[in-house]
């Protein structure tokens, strides 16, 4: 079948809603305005319980079928912005300066708002769905902040299920990875205290910008000579920050970024390795180095049967010749893991059409993707928890 006619016939509604999430972004803990919109559509639309403030600024909507049974399939969507400045040039682009939603949230809440609007006006299903709009997944700790607050225990579900844009210039395609699908990320921040000087009498200095680029070069030989070949793995850094004149050798450096892996050990090998890199430069140098290591993101791993259940549902709407579940695994990360580290679930990907990629200021998310990801979450709904004949 093809997207649900009640959704589709709800696309002018939900394209407003949409683009006025998208002209008032908000950072990840700060979607207050954004959750009011979401629990303000969920009681308009009849859903039977609407909670607000879960993990700070999360919602959850319960909307239960027809039937007696009592079975709980949870469907999630993020909420949260970027701090980008953004770029598109759109009429309804960001008002908010230096915010802007580029990774397309605004998309996937609007999404989750279609699926609402539809499952409490039809209840074609027995047993119960379990709304999650979640705050601050870019980074932020959102969902662990929703699970701390009690989300599975307060709303208890049997399986989970979420997903995310991707623009691939292939609207209508939607693809899955079976199994360990997104890497698990640490952020890193690694602090070199030397001994500032004149830069005319280096000699007097411990350099510490001198060891901090030394040291980018050097934690890269752990992808080359420590990280077993089948193993993926990513060491990124992505910030160094020295010195504050022309004529001075500073006396602090900072690195920071960021390690993904697909298996704890190989987090634990390539933090391991950075320390003791650290302490040889630190001995080399003369120098004292500190790091500090954050565990951001678990591994995203999808359920092996219930990612059949995604992409059936995903087939229902864009047919099955359009739909796949081999994708291979990506080392970009979700903190819809820490979900499915609570409940068994899976997460896909939707195409569409546009081209220029997340997390850019120019990126736009295809507005045709709105109701094809409403009729996803809503036939997952109606598909796992069929009414009895």
């Amino acid at each position: 079948m093809p997207n649900l006619l009640e959704i589709d016939a709800a696309v002018p509604e939900l394209t407003e809603i949409f683009r006025d999430l998208h002209a008032h972004p908000e950072i990840g803990m700060e979607e207050v305005r954004t959750s009011a919109v979401v629990a303000a559509k969920l009681r308009e639309w009849g859903v039977d319980e609407v909670h607000e403030g879960v993990g700070k600024t999360g919602v959850v909507g319960i909307v239960h079928g027809r039937g007696q049974g009592n079975r709980r399939i949870g469907l999630r969507a993020d909420m949260d912005a970027l701090p980008i400045q953004e770029a598109t040039g759109l009429p309804h682009a960001s008002t908010q300066a230096g915010k802007m939603h580029a990774c397309g949230h605004d998309g996937h809440t609007t999404m989750l708002l279609g699926a609402a609007q539809y499952l409490a006006r039809t209840r074609n299903f027995d047993g119960t769905a379990v709304l999650i709009f979640q705050p601050a997944e870019e980074g932020l700790g959102g969902a662990r902040a929703m699970i701390a607050d009690g989300l599975f225990q307060r709303f208890p579900v049997d399986e989970v299920y979420g997903m995310h844009n991707q623009p691939t210039g292939q609207p209508g395609r939607a693809t899955l990875c079976k199994g360990p699908a997104m890497a698990g990320a640490s952020f890193f921040d690694i602090t070199v205290t030397g001994k500032g000087s004149h830069a005319a009498m280096p000699q007097q200095s411990r350099d510490a910008l001198v060891a901090a680029s030394g040291l980018v070069g050097q934690f890269q030989t752990i992808l080359g000579r420590n990280v077993a070949p089948l193993d993926q793995a990513v060491l990124s850094v992505t910030q160094i920050h020295a010195g504050s004149a022309y004529n001075v050798v500073p006396e602090t450096a900072t690195l920071a970024g960021t390690i993904r892996f697909f298996r704890p050990e190989v987090r634990d090998l390539m933090q391991a390795r950075m320390r003791a890199i650290c302490e040889g430069a630190a001995q080399a140098f003369d120098l004292r180095i500190t790091c500090d290591f954050r565990e951001i993101f678990d591994v995203l791993v999808n359920d092996a049967d219930l990612s059949d259940a995604w992409t059936q549902a995903a087939a229902d709407v864009l047919g099955a010749d359009n739909v796949r579940d081999d994708s291979q695994p990506f080392t970009g990360s979700e903190d819809f893991a820490d979900m499915l580290q609570q409940v068994p679930g899976a997460y896909g990907n939707l195409g569409h059409a546009g081209t220029v990629p997340l997390h850019n200021p120019g990126f736009v998310l295809d507005e045709g993707i709105l109701p094809v990801g409403a009729s996803i979450y809503a036939r997952l709904i109606e598909r796992r928890l069929p009414v009895a004949a």
